[in-house]
Parts: structure tokens; C-alpha cells; sequence
């Protein structure tokens, strides 16, 4: 039986059921072919209101379930990605132009975050305090109530589920706010699965819709915690919307991460990270490497290698047949990409490799010779571009790498011990030595500092005990004391 069967969700919202949004309809479009998949609803602000008041309501039943309740909710959703994974990997790779392996590998580690959450009902929520009052005392955390969820288009389903899953076991209701991109692989299926997995009515609302929608689910009375990934820019709204509502918001942001080859490294082996970390779904990730750091004795070489990688590489409809790249998600997004290109090409960077365009496949671009005052080394490109700069020695490395703004993934391939000493002084919130910058794990915390976000983290008991709970106090007095009043 199918799990997205359209007659369930076309045109519809999830909010006291299935049925149709105050918004209106928007299509699905595969960005390979320009066709239209489905129609999706959007809500409105009033539909987000009313969804918060369900929620409230909906949360406190769903947060007196047993943790074994809960767990076995999670734990059911998580075997529902599997069973359905050819369904969801077909969607991914249709909506998002996802490569197949991409497309899986978003559906199983979505099925992963589940069976992670899965433990977290049952996972010790507290911590006795010793006193010297003659009284028990007691931190312990509880559930926030209602999390808003507003999830990007990339890795639309990973990015929605990291989230929702820790959300909903921890004993909270999600209102879950996909790109309206990706809102069938990003919030459809999240929906459908959790119905399927038997989450009690209300528990989790799926909201899709433009820039309003979001808005209201950050400033919904009900709301205590806005959980957003995206860019940098749209971050810092949503975190100032949150601050006026003195709300916690989670913010998931940009990065231009930095790749640093030292000398003696393997060569080949460098510029496969190095290109997997610029290439991989089109560049179109916040950890997608966009600073190549190279050590002045391996420079050309690496470069050399780097761009046979790129010319090597296919682009086409991952839908069509096998390749490497797929489509840049929409015009807009494309046009960015090449005005950076073009704008550092001006500037006086060497085209390697690619630089070109057809419809929304953009070739794998290598850039040299840059310096810090370029584009395409300052800006987060969301592109297959991988600019590269020469560096005589350690000290440059570790001066370029932190002077962005951003602070999310690093990766460092050389020499282990080298790279350990450079490592301890790097401003970042990942790290990885002889691999490459685009790394995730349902029990990793994953966050990073700076311009890339507000230091949250997810992944994990403790990163997602912290993310989706209140600490509450409570002492216990074996009678009352007597008090001088």
C-alpha cells in the first residue's frame, strides 16, 4: 500500500485532519524536468493559530503516555521509513534532484533519528542536588509543550526528522513548517508516518505555506521552542522574532567551510574529499567544503587533481539515469550561484574546471587562485563550486580558516598530528581529521557557532534533553518547617 498516496494529502494541510488549507494550493515541481508532481495546500497564520491550540491540548495527553508509549510510536516510524524507503527515496530524488544514494541515505538516517529518539523517553531526565536542608532536592526536565519545526529544502526529510523525532519523545507536539520546495518529502511523509506509527491526532500538525506561515509558527502564543535550519540570513529573523516572544529558538545556519590539505598528504585520496565534500548534492549543504586550504608544495597538484575529479563527473535527471549531480533546486538558487562564480572569475580567479551551466545543471566548478577578499571565499555558495587558495605554511591555514563568520564543519587532511595541534586552535563547531566536511549522526551532536548558528546542538541524549525540555526544580520536605513569619 502506498504511504503518499495523493488522494490523502493533495491540496490538503494536516490540522484537525486532512482538509484543505486557507492558503490555497501550490505545485510540487521536479527541478530536473520542470514537471509538476502534485499540489500541496498551505495554511494561513490562522491556520497555524488554531493548530497551536490543538497542539497545546493534544501535547499534554501525549506527554502523560507511558515513556514506553512514546518509545514504541518512535520506534514504529523508524521501521516505516524502511518499508517504505523505495517510495520515500523515489520522492526524494523526484523533488529535491537527489541522486538515488542521497535520496537513501536521507530516508535511513531519517529511519536512524527515530530509533534514536526511541530511547530518549526512558533515558534518565534529571539529577539529585545535594543540600543542606534537611529536604530532597531536585533538577529534572520536562517537556517544553509545543516545538515549532521549520525545516529547509535540501535534505528536506533529515533536517525535518532530526528534530521532530526528539521533539515528539521527549513528550512535546510539533507544528512542522517544510520549504514549500520539498513540502512532500519534508512534511507529507513525516506526517503520513506518524500517523501510520499511531502519534495521537493533533500531536503533529503539518504546516506548509510561504514566509507568513513560518512567522506565525514562531510568534503562535503556544509555541515555547522554534527549532529552524536554513540560511544564515532568514536565522537571524527567526531568532529575533523568538527573542521579542522571549522564546528559545534553535537556530541551524549557514557555512563556508574549510578544507585544509597540508603537505604529504595522498593526493588522490585529498581531492576525493575535497570534492565530495564540494560536489555532493550539488553543493547544496550547509557543510558543503567551500574553502579549499592548500599548502603552497602540493597546490597544483591538488588543484590538478580536484579538477580532473569535477570534469570526470555527470550531470544530468538522477531520475533519468545514474549521475553524480543533479539539478540546482530552482532558477533563483542557480543564479545566485553563477553571480559568484562570474563575480570571482572577474576578480581574477582561474577557472579549473566547469563554470558553466545548462537549464539548472550546473557543471562541477573549481576556482583558483583566490584570495580572501573574492566572492566565492567569503559568501556561502549552496553550489558545486569549490574555490581554492594557496597558503605557505600553518599558521596562514589556521588564519584563513578562521576568519569566516561562519563556524559549522572543518576538515583537516594531512599528517594526524599536525592536524590534531591545528585543530585545538580552530573556531568551529565540527571537526574532521582525513575526512571530509559533510558528516552527520543521529547520536553526534551537530551545531556550530558564529554566523553558522546559535550554538545549539542535536544529535544525542544529552544535545536533545537539552534542546526540547525545561529544567524544573522541585524540593521535598519530609513536613512542613517552621517559619519565623
Amino acid at each position: 500500500m502506498s504511504l503518499l498516496d495523493d488522494s490523502t494529502w493533495s491540496g490538503k494541510i494536516l490540522t484537525d485532519g486532512w482538509r484543505a488549507g486557507r492558503g490555497g494550493t501550490h505545485p510540487v515541481t521536479n527541478p530536473s524536468t520542470g514537471d509538476t508532481l502534485g499540489e500541496i495546500g498551505f495554511a494561513t497564520p490562522k491556520d497555524v493559530y488554531e493548530a497551536a491550540e490543538r497542539a497545546a491540548a493534544a501535547q499534554r495527553h501525549w506527554a502523560a503516555c507511558k515513556p514506553t508509549e512514546r518509545a514504541a510510536v518512535l520506534r514504529k516510524a523508524g521501521d516505516l521509513f524502511h518499508a517504505h524507503a523505495e517510495e520515500l527515496i523515489g520522492w526524494v530524488v523526484r523533488e529535491t534532484g537527489s541522486i538515488p544514494d542521497k535520496a537513501g541515505m536521507e530516508v535511513f538516517y531519517s529511519a536512524n533519528e527515530c530509533f534514536e529518539a526511541s530511547a530518549l523517553p526512558t533515558h534518565p531526565h534529571g539529577e539529585y542536588l545535594p543540600s543542606d536542608n534537611a529536604h530532597w532536592s531536585i533538577a529534572r526536565r520536562i517537556p517544553a509543550g509545543v516545538v515549532s519545526v521549520i525545516a529547509p529544502f535540501n535534505f528536506p526529510m533529515l533536517l525535518a526528522i532530526r528534530s521532530v523525532a526528539p521533539a515528539l519523545a521527549l513528550g512535546n507536539a510539533v507544528l512542522l513548517k517544510p520549504d514549500p520546495r520539498t513540502s512532500v518529502a519534508g512534511g507529507v511523509a513525516l506526517a503520513r508516518i506518524f500517523e501510520e506509527a499511531g502519534l495521537p491526532a493533533g500531536v503533529l500538525q503539518y504546516l506548509p505555506g510561504g514566509g507568513d506561515v513560518g512567522a506565525a509558527t514562531v510568534d503562535a502564543p503556544q509555541v515555547r521552542i522554534v527549532s529552524f535550519t536554513g540560511s544564515t540570513a532568514a536565522g537571524r529573523h527567526v531568532g529575533e522574532a523568538g527573542a521579542k516572544h522571549l522564546k528559545r529558538t534553535h537556530l541551524e545556519l549557514g557555512g563556508n567551510n574549510a578544507v585544509i590539505v597540508l603537505p604529504g598528504a595522498d593526493l588522490d585520496l585529498a581531492a576525493g574529499a575535497g570534492a565530495m565534500g564540494s560536489f555532493f548534492h550539488q553543493g547544496q549543504i550547509c557543510m558543503t567544503a567551500g574553502r579549499h586550504v592548500v599548502h603552497q608544495d602540493v597546490y597544483g597538484e591538488y588543484v590538478e587533481k580536484l579538477a580532473a575529479r569535477a570534469d570526470a563527473l555527470t550531470v544530468g535527471d538522477p531520475a533519468a539515469g545514474p549521475v553524480h549531480l543533479g539539478p540546482i533546486i530552482d532558477e533563483r538558487q542557480l543564479k545566485s550561484v553563477d553571480a559568484i562564480v562570474q563575480a570571482t572569475v572577474a576578480a581574477g580567479a582561474t577557472v579549473a574546471a566547469g563554470g558553466t551551466h545548462d537549464q539548472l545543471f550546473y557543471r562541477p566548478t573549481v576556482l583558483a587562485d583566490l584570495t580572501p577578499d573574492m566572492r566565492a571565499w567569503k559568501d556561502e555558495i549552496f553550489g558545486p563550486v569549490a574555490p581554492v587558495s594557496k597558503i605557505s605554511d600553518v599558521e596562514e591555514a589556521v588564519e584563513l580558516a578562521n576568519a569566516s563568520e561562519y563556524g559549522l564543519s572543518l576538515s583537516i587532511i594531512g599528517d594526524v598530528g599536525q592536524a590534531m595541534k591545528i585543530a585545538d586552535r580552530i573556531h568551529t563547531g565540527k571537526i574532521h581529521i582525513n575526512e571530509m566536511t559533510v558528516a552527520d549522526a543521529a547520536n553526534a551532536p551537530f551545531g556550530g557557532t558564529g554566523a553558522s548558528g546559535t550554538g545549539s546542538r542535536f544529535g544525542g541524549a544529552t544535545a536533545n534533553i537539552e534542546a526540547f525540555t525545561e529544567t524544573q526544580w522541585i524540593t521535598i520536605s519530609p513536613e512542613i518547617p517552621v517559619y519565623p513569619f
